[in-house]
């Protein structure tokens, strides 16, 4: 069988597809990714690569479009804005994507397309060649939104290939805990790629005090730079290490004796051995958290952070506040209240039993 795997060039959109496209080609199928962008480095998990966002730079995307709705920028940039800025956002994003992609699936004949609902260029290269198209989510919203807030801007692309509207999937794939959020498809556990790094051998085991990660998004823009400067502020107050991941310029100056730099490290393998995780409201953050059973703190902000974190505080699985109210007594109630640490537990025995990338493979095979 071959798949080719669709997704929005976007480190945080494609490295999630990754787990299952690589049981794909471990399984024996013939797997290819179309992204672009920095997602390209998915290339290092083994998984061929194709370009099909040459020169892309979403901050262009965003300054072209966005200034034309000034009111849902502004809510955009408050994380208010539901579906409507990332439905002008995404729908130019595809509108560039789908040709390349049509093409590329013309050429390759694959026999499904795995697609994320912000890709829908990959359902419209399924339509063309009449192979099924699968919704793999990669996020704390339900997809179908998504995709519909996608598709109604694409009406003149869409009818540049010969379609009036974006037929539904044949499967859909949905990795958001239960109790978390509600998502349409076949359950599978939350999983992602995360790239190259090495991880320090010191970060592989519990230090002398709690040791709290805290990391910041992989976009750069307004409000992208999430809790990092209010953690180093307060850091000196809390009995916990702290490390940051990736910090820019800025936040690394000055640092407490308690706060330590690292560079790009697969947070997944960090995880375990730490007590908290600070982060910018991103959904594979708080995926990645809720999976290892960690307490977060999360900041709500631009798009979907501001969803992301009240979705996990409502689940009392963390804390969700604005960067400036992240202070000392807001870290220390993140290492020390039971009832975060109990319900954070709780939702990673439920995504423990939600069935693995490789279950699916055999599903997905049946649709072909």
């Amino acid at each position: 069988m071959r798949v080719l795997v669709v997704s929005a060039p976007l480190v945080g959109h494609a490295f999630p597809l990754v787990p299952l496209a690589v049981a794909l080609r471990d399984a024996g199928d013939d797997v290819l990714l179309a992204t672009g962008g920095g997602a390209l480095a998915a290339a290092d998990a083994g998984l061929p690569v194709h370009d099909v966002a040459p020169g892309f730079d979403f901050g262009r995307i965003a300054l072209r479009v966005l200034p034309r709705h000034p009111l849902v920028a502004r809510a955009e940039l408050a994380g208010t804005a539901g579906t409507r800025g990332a439905g002008l956002l995404f729908g130019a994003l595809n509108d560039q994507l789908t040709d390349p992609v049509v093409a590329l699936a013309d050429r390759w004949r694959p026999d499904l397309v795995l697609h994320e609902p912000f890709a829908v260029a990959g359902a419209v290269a399924a339509a063309r060649l009449d192979v099924p198209a699968v919704r793999q989510e990669n996020s704390l919203f339900d997809g179908r939104e998504l995709v519909r807030a996608t598709g109604a801007r694409l009406g003149a692309t869409l009818r540049r290939h010969g379609l009036t509207e974006l037929p539904p999937p044949a499967a859909a794939i949905a990795v958001a805990p239960p109790s978390v959020a509600v998502q349409d498809g076949w359950p599978m556990r939350y999983a992602s790629y995360v790239g190259g790094g090495e991880l320090p051998s010191w970060l592989r085991e519990p230090g002398e005090r709690p040791r709290v990660l805290v990391t910041r998004s992989t976009l750069t823009g307004p409000g992208d730079r999430g809790p990092m400067p209010a953690v180093v502020a307060a850091a000196a107050q809390v009995d916990a290490e702290f490390v940051l991941v990736r910090p820019d310029g800025r936040s690394a100056r000055s640092l407490p004796g308690n706060v330590r730099v690292v560079d790009w490290i697969p947070l997944g393998e960090a995880l375990p051995a730490s007590a908290a995780l600070v982060h910018h409201g991103g959904a594979g953050s708080a995926l990645g958290a809720l999976a290892a059973g960690l307490p977060q703190l999360a900041t709500v902000g631009p798009g979907d952070r501001r969803h992301n974190a009240e979705l996990v505080a409502r689940r009392g699985a963390g804390l969700a506040l604005r960067p400036r109210d992240v202070t000392a007594e807001a870290l220390t109630r993140l290492l020390t209240d039971d009832g975060l640490r109990a319900a954070a537990g709780q939702v990673s025995r439920e995504i423990a039993a939600m069935p693995a990338p490789a279950d699916l493979v055999p599903r997905l095979a049946a649709l072909v």
